[in-house]
Protein backbone atom coordinates (compact mmCIF):
# COMPACT_ATOMS: atom_id res chain seq x y z
CA UNK A 1 0.00 0.00 0.00
CA UNK A 2 1.02 3.44 -0.82
CA UNK A 3 -0.07 6.48 0.96
CA UNK A 4 1.28 9.77 -0.18
CA UNK A 5 2.13 12.54 2.18
CA UNK A 6 -0.69 15.26 2.90
CA UNK A 7 -0.44 18.03 0.10
CA UNK A 8 0.20 20.73 3.32
CA UNK A 9 3.09 18.61 4.37
CA UNK A 10 6.28 20.36 4.51
CA UNK A 11 7.93 17.26 6.29
CA UNK A 12 11.24 15.81 4.18
CA UNK A 13 12.65 12.59 5.62
CA UNK A 14 16.43 11.71 4.87
CA UNK A 15 16.86 8.46 7.20
CA UNK A 16 13.92 7.02 8.51
CA UNK A 17 14.36 4.11 11.27
CA UNK A 18 11.52 1.43 11.79
CA UNK A 19 11.56 -0.15 15.54
CA UNK A 20 9.07 -3.75 15.40
CA UNK A 21 9.02 -3.81 11.50
CA UNK A 22 8.65 -7.68 11.70
CA UNK A 23 5.61 -7.66 13.24
CA UNK A 24 1.86 -7.45 12.53
CA UNK A 25 1.69 -3.08 12.01
CA UNK A 26 5.11 -3.13 11.28
CA UNK A 27 5.04 -4.96 8.34
CA UNK A 28 2.20 -2.77 6.55
CA UNK A 29 3.80 0.74 7.52
CA UNK A 30 7.45 -0.35 5.92
CA UNK A 31 5.88 -1.02 2.70
CA UNK A 32 3.62 2.35 3.31
CA UNK A 33 6.70 4.07 4.40
CA UNK A 34 8.86 2.73 1.07
CA UNK A 35 5.77 4.21 -1.52
CA UNK A 36 5.74 7.50 0.60
CA UNK A 37 9.41 8.56 0.65
CA UNK A 38 11.34 6.51 -2.12
CA UNK A 39 14.59 8.34 -2.20
CA UNK A 40 14.91 8.30 2.22
CA UNK A 41 17.45 5.52 3.18
CA UNK A 42 15.33 3.35 5.08
CA UNK A 43 16.96 1.16 8.08
CA UNK A 44 14.46 -1.25 10.09
CA UNK A 45 15.52 -2.98 13.24
CA UNK A 46 16.46 -6.52 12.83
CA UNK A 47 17.99 -9.23 15.63
CA UNK A 48 21.57 -10.14 14.04
CA UNK A 49 22.07 -11.92 10.71
CA UNK A 50 17.76 -11.32 10.20
CA UNK A 51 17.18 -10.06 6.69
CA UNK A 52 14.48 -6.49 6.43
CA UNK A 53 11.06 -7.69 6.63
CA UNK A 54 10.49 -5.43 3.30
CA UNK A 55 13.00 -5.71 0.31
CA UNK A 56 13.23 -1.69 0.02
CA UNK A 57 14.85 -1.41 3.79
CA UNK A 58 17.92 -2.33 4.96
CA UNK A 59 18.27 -3.83 8.28
CA UNK A 60 20.09 -2.76 11.36
CA UNK A 61 20.60 -5.27 14.06
CA UNK A 62 20.98 -4.13 17.70
CA UNK A 63 19.41 -4.79 20.57
CA UNK A 64 16.65 -2.53 22.31
CA UNK A 65 17.34 -3.38 25.86
CA UNK A 66 20.95 -2.89 25.43
CA UNK A 67 21.56 0.98 25.88
CA UNK A 68 25.20 0.52 24.20
CA UNK A 69 24.04 -1.15 21.27
CA UNK A 70 21.48 0.73 20.70
CA UNK A 71 23.66 4.10 21.11
CA UNK A 72 26.32 3.13 18.41
CA UNK A 73 23.07 2.06 16.24
CA UNK A 74 21.71 5.89 16.17
CA UNK A 75 25.11 7.08 16.43
CA UNK A 76 26.01 5.54 12.86
CA UNK A 77 22.06 5.91 11.20
CA UNK A 78 21.29 9.69 12.31
CA UNK A 79 17.33 8.96 11.41
CA UNK A 80 15.55 12.21 11.15
CA UNK A 81 12.18 9.94 11.73
CA UNK A 82 11.82 7.52 13.82
CA UNK A 83 9.02 5.20 14.77
CA UNK A 84 8.67 3.15 17.41
CA UNK A 85 6.39 -0.02 17.29
CA UNK A 86 8.44 -2.69 19.19
CA UNK A 87 6.74 -3.53 21.71
CA UNK A 88 5.08 -6.28 23.59
CA UNK A 89 1.58 -5.66 22.19
CA UNK A 90 -0.65 -8.48 24.26
CA UNK A 91 -2.80 -6.98 27.39
CA UNK A 92 -3.46 -10.62 28.30
CA UNK A 93 -0.50 -11.89 27.63
CA UNK A 94 0.88 -9.15 30.00
CA UNK A 95 -0.54 -10.07 32.99
CA UNK A 96 1.61 -13.56 32.49
CA UNK A 97 4.81 -11.65 31.77
CA UNK A 98 4.71 -8.71 33.29
CA UNK A 99 8.52 -8.47 33.70
CA UNK A 100 8.75 -8.85 30.38
CA UNK A 101 6.57 -6.83 28.99
CA UNK A 102 8.30 -3.56 31.03
CA UNK A 103 11.87 -4.15 29.95
CA UNK A 104 10.50 -4.46 26.03
CA UNK A 105 8.13 -1.43 26.72
CA UNK A 106 9.53 0.99 28.74
CA UNK A 107 13.61 0.13 28.61
CA UNK A 108 13.69 -0.75 25.20
CA UNK A 109 11.75 2.74 24.68
CA UNK A 110 14.41 4.87 27.37
CA UNK A 111 17.47 3.13 25.81
CA UNK A 112 15.97 4.52 22.77
CA UNK A 113 15.27 7.68 23.71
CA UNK A 114 18.64 7.92 25.56
CA UNK A 115 20.19 7.76 22.06
CA UNK A 116 18.00 9.77 20.31
CA UNK A 117 18.98 12.73 22.79
CA UNK A 118 22.66 12.38 21.89
CA UNK A 119 22.87 11.45 18.15
CA UNK A 120 19.61 12.79 16.63
CA UNK A 121 18.45 15.30 19.02
CA UNK A 122 16.33 17.24 15.85
CA UNK A 123 14.65 14.09 15.20
CA UNK A 124 10.78 13.14 14.74
CA UNK A 125 9.66 10.24 17.23
CA UNK A 126 6.05 8.79 16.74
CA UNK A 127 5.97 6.65 19.68
CA UNK A 128 3.16 3.69 19.05
CA UNK A 129 0.97 3.90 22.84
CA UNK A 130 -2.16 2.84 22.76
CA UNK A 131 -5.63 3.58 24.15
CA UNK A 132 -5.34 1.11 26.50
CA UNK A 133 -3.81 3.95 28.83
CA UNK A 134 -7.85 5.35 29.35
CA UNK A 135 -8.72 1.88 30.92
CA UNK A 136 -11.27 2.71 33.66
CA UNK A 137 -11.71 6.22 32.53
CA UNK A 138 -13.49 5.16 29.30
CA UNK A 139 -16.49 3.82 31.92
CA UNK A 140 -17.17 7.97 32.00
CA UNK A 141 -17.77 8.08 28.37
CA UNK A 142 -16.00 8.46 25.03
CA UNK A 143 -12.32 9.20 25.08
CA UNK A 144 -10.16 12.13 24.32
CA UNK A 145 -6.83 12.97 24.30
CA UNK A 146 -7.18 15.45 27.86
CA UNK A 147 -8.98 12.28 29.75
CA UNK A 148 -6.85 11.24 32.73
CA UNK A 149 -5.72 7.99 31.63
CA UNK A 150 -6.49 4.86 34.27
CA UNK A 151 -4.76 1.62 32.77
CA UNK A 152 -5.80 -1.56 33.71
CA UNK A 153 -3.41 -3.73 32.48
CA UNK A 154 0.58 -3.97 32.62
CA UNK A 155 0.88 -3.41 29.14
CA UNK A 156 -1.49 -0.31 29.23
CA UNK A 157 0.62 1.14 32.52
CA UNK A 158 3.98 0.21 30.65
CA UNK A 159 2.90 2.32 27.53
CA UNK A 160 1.92 5.05 29.52
CA UNK A 161 5.13 5.09 31.53
CA UNK A 162 6.64 5.33 28.07
CA UNK A 163 4.83 8.07 27.43
CA UNK A 164 5.89 10.21 30.47
CA UNK A 165 9.57 8.89 29.64
CA UNK A 166 9.86 10.12 26.30
CA UNK A 167 8.31 13.69 26.82
CA UNK A 168 10.66 14.04 29.52
CA UNK A 169 13.95 12.43 28.04
CA UNK A 170 13.51 13.40 24.45
CA UNK A 171 15.68 17.10 24.42
CA UNK A 172 13.23 19.96 23.35
CA UNK A 173 14.60 20.04 19.86
CA UNK A 174 12.78 16.76 19.05
CA UNK A 175 9.69 16.01 17.89
CA UNK A 176 7.49 13.45 19.85
CA UNK A 177 4.23 12.04 18.56
CA UNK A 178 2.40 9.68 20.82
CA UNK A 179 -0.33 7.57 18.60
CA UNK A 180 -3.12 5.91 20.58
CA UNK A 181 -4.68 3.92 18.00
CA UNK A 182 -7.87 1.87 18.88
CA UNK A 183 -8.31 -1.71 18.41
CA UNK A 184 -7.17 -2.55 14.86
CA UNK A 185 -6.95 -5.72 13.48
CA UNK A 186 -6.47 -7.29 9.65
CA UNK A 187 -4.38 -9.48 7.44
CA UNK A 188 -1.07 -10.85 9.80
CA UNK A 189 -2.22 -10.28 13.21
CA UNK A 190 -1.59 -13.06 14.84
CA UNK A 191 -3.47 -15.38 17.40
CA UNK A 192 -2.80 -13.51 20.58
CA UNK A 193 -5.92 -10.90 19.67
CA UNK A 194 -8.93 -12.26 19.58
CA UNK A 195 -10.43 -11.41 16.14
CA UNK A 196 -7.44 -12.96 14.90
CA UNK A 197 -7.99 -15.56 16.88
CA UNK A 198 -11.42 -16.55 15.41
CA UNK A 199 -10.02 -16.41 11.97
CA UNK A 200 -7.52 -18.92 12.68
CA UNK A 201 -9.87 -21.20 14.27
CA UNK A 202 -12.34 -20.39 11.37
CA UNK A 203 -10.12 -22.15 9.01
CA UNK A 204 -9.11 -25.03 11.15
CA UNK A 205 -12.82 -25.71 10.76
CA UNK A 206 -13.35 -25.02 7.22
CA UNK A 207 -10.72 -27.47 6.58
CA UNK A 208 -12.00 -30.11 9.08
CA UNK A 209 -8.82 -30.22 11.15
CA UNK A 210 -11.28 -28.69 14.04
CA UNK A 211 -14.07 -29.59 15.47
CA UNK A 212 -16.97 -26.86 14.39
CA UNK A 213 -16.62 -24.87 17.21
CA UNK A 214 -15.63 -21.25 18.01
CA UNK A 215 -13.80 -20.53 21.19
CA UNK A 216 -14.50 -17.18 22.57
CA UNK A 217 -14.50 -15.24 25.70
CA UNK A 218 -16.53 -12.00 26.48
CA UNK A 219 -18.52 -10.99 23.11
CA UNK A 220 -20.61 -8.36 24.73
CA UNK A 221 -17.43 -6.11 24.83
CA UNK A 222 -17.75 -3.03 22.25
CA UNK A 223 -14.88 -1.48 20.76
CA UNK A 224 -14.01 0.81 18.10
CA UNK A 225 -12.46 -1.72 15.22
CA UNK A 226 -10.02 -0.48 12.70
CA UNK A 227 -8.29 -1.67 9.88
CA UNK A 228 -4.47 -1.87 10.03
CA UNK A 229 -4.28 0.06 7.11
CA UNK A 230 -6.24 3.05 8.23
CA UNK A 231 -4.07 3.00 11.15
CA UNK A 232 -0.84 3.04 8.90
CA UNK A 233 -2.93 6.06 7.19
CA UNK A 234 -2.88 7.76 10.19
CA UNK A 235 0.56 7.25 11.17
CA UNK A 236 1.51 8.88 7.52
CA UNK A 237 -0.42 11.77 7.95
CA UNK A 238 0.73 12.35 11.29
CA UNK A 239 4.36 12.41 10.26
CA UNK A 240 3.92 14.07 7.12
CA UNK A 241 2.68 17.16 9.28
CA UNK A 242 4.72 16.73 12.16
CA UNK A 243 7.01 20.11 11.31
CA UNK A 244 3.53 21.71 11.60
CA UNK A 245 2.58 20.39 14.83
CA UNK A 246 3.02 21.45 18.36
CA UNK A 247 5.83 19.64 20.20
CA UNK A 248 5.07 16.08 22.79
CA UNK A 249 1.29 15.88 21.04
CA UNK A 250 -0.86 13.43 21.73
CA UNK A 251 -3.38 12.33 18.96
CA UNK A 252 -6.10 9.10 19.12
CA UNK A 253 -6.61 7.18 16.49
CA UNK A 254 -10.47 5.53 16.12
CA UNK A 255 -13.17 5.51 13.59
CA UNK A 256 -15.88 7.12 15.64
CA UNK A 257 -17.88 3.58 15.75
CA UNK A 258 -18.35 1.20 18.42
CA UNK A 259 -18.98 -2.38 17.59
CA UNK A 260 -19.78 -5.24 19.86
CA UNK A 261 -17.51 -7.98 19.58
CA UNK A 262 -19.99 -10.41 18.65
CA UNK A 263 -21.40 -8.48 15.43
CA UNK A 264 -17.95 -9.42 14.80
CA UNK A 265 -18.48 -13.37 14.82
CA UNK A 266 -21.52 -13.36 13.50
CA UNK A 267 -20.21 -11.47 9.95
CA UNK A 268 -16.96 -13.75 10.10
CA UNK A 269 -19.71 -16.71 10.39
CA UNK A 270 -21.12 -15.84 7.33
CA UNK A 271 -18.12 -15.00 5.74
CA UNK A 272 -17.05 -18.60 6.96
CA UNK A 273 -17.11 -22.01 4.24
CA UNK A 274 -18.57 -24.14 7.22
CA UNK A 275 -20.77 -23.28 10.06
CA UNK A 276 -19.92 -23.60 13.84
CA UNK A 277 -21.18 -23.02 17.20
CA UNK A 278 -19.98 -20.62 19.49
CA UNK A 279 -18.92 -21.61 22.88
CA UNK A 280 -17.47 -19.47 25.84
CA UNK A 281 -13.98 -20.48 27.24
CA UNK A 282 -13.70 -19.01 30.56
CA UNK A 283 -9.95 -19.37 29.78
CA UNK A 284 -10.28 -16.21 26.96
CA UNK A 285 -11.70 -13.89 29.85
CA UNK A 286 -9.46 -10.98 29.97
CA UNK A 287 -9.12 -9.56 33.49
CA UNK A 288 -9.97 -6.15 33.83
CA UNK A 289 -11.90 -5.99 30.59
CA UNK A 290 -14.53 -2.48 30.48
CA UNK A 291 -17.91 -2.90 28.61
CA UNK A 292 -17.23 -0.48 25.96
CA UNK A 293 -14.40 1.73 24.16
CA UNK A 294 -15.49 5.19 22.42
CA UNK A 295 -13.62 7.47 20.87
CA UNK A 296 -14.28 9.74 17.91
CA UNK A 297 -10.98 11.62 16.72
CA UNK A 298 -11.34 14.92 16.63
CA UNK A 299 -7.72 15.65 17.06
CA UNK A 300 -6.17 14.05 14.39
CA UNK A 301 -9.26 14.37 11.90
CA UNK A 302 -8.48 18.16 12.34
CA UNK A 303 -4.69 17.84 12.17
CA UNK A 304 -4.94 16.06 9.18
CA UNK A 305 -7.98 15.17 7.66
CA UNK A 306 -7.66 11.78 7.91
CA UNK A 307 -10.57 9.45 8.40
CA UNK A 308 -11.03 5.48 7.71
CA UNK A 309 -11.70 4.27 4.60
CA UNK A 310 -11.94 0.43 4.77
CA UNK A 311 -15.78 -1.28 6.16
CA UNK A 312 -15.73 -3.94 8.88
CA UNK A 313 -16.85 -6.47 6.31
CA UNK A 314 -13.63 -5.52 3.61
CA UNK A 315 -11.39 -6.29 6.85
CA UNK A 316 -13.16 -9.38 8.08
CA UNK A 317 -12.48 -11.19 4.50
CA UNK A 318 -8.93 -10.00 4.38
CA UNK A 319 -8.34 -11.30 7.50
CA UNK A 320 -10.12 -14.87 6.13
CA UNK A 321 -7.83 -15.16 2.95
CA UNK A 322 -5.06 -13.98 4.89
CA UNK A 323 -5.70 -16.80 7.37
CA UNK A 324 -6.50 -19.37 4.65
CA UNK A 325 -3.61 -19.04 2.53
CA UNK A 326 -1.24 -19.11 5.85
CA UNK A 327 -3.22 -22.66 6.49
CA UNK A 328 -2.24 -23.77 2.86
CA UNK A 329 0.97 -22.97 2.61
CA UNK A 330 1.61 -24.39 5.99
CA UNK A 331 0.38 -27.77 4.70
Amino acid sequence: MSVEPTSSSTARYERILVTGGSGFVGRHLLEALAGAYPEAQRLSLARPGEPAPERRWTPIAFDLLDPKSVDAAIAQAQPDLVVHLAAQASAAQSFLAAEETWRVNFDGAFNLASALARHAPAAVLLFASTADVYGASLIDGPAHEEMVPRPLSVYARSKLAAEAMLADVLPKTARLIVARPFSHIGPGQDKRFAVSSFAAQIVEIESGRAEPRLSVGDLSVQRDFLDVRDVIDAYLRLVAVAPGLPDRNVFDIASGETRPLVSLVEKMRALARRDFEIVVDPARLRPADIPIARCDAAKLRAATGWSPRRAIDETLVDLLDYCRAAAEAAK
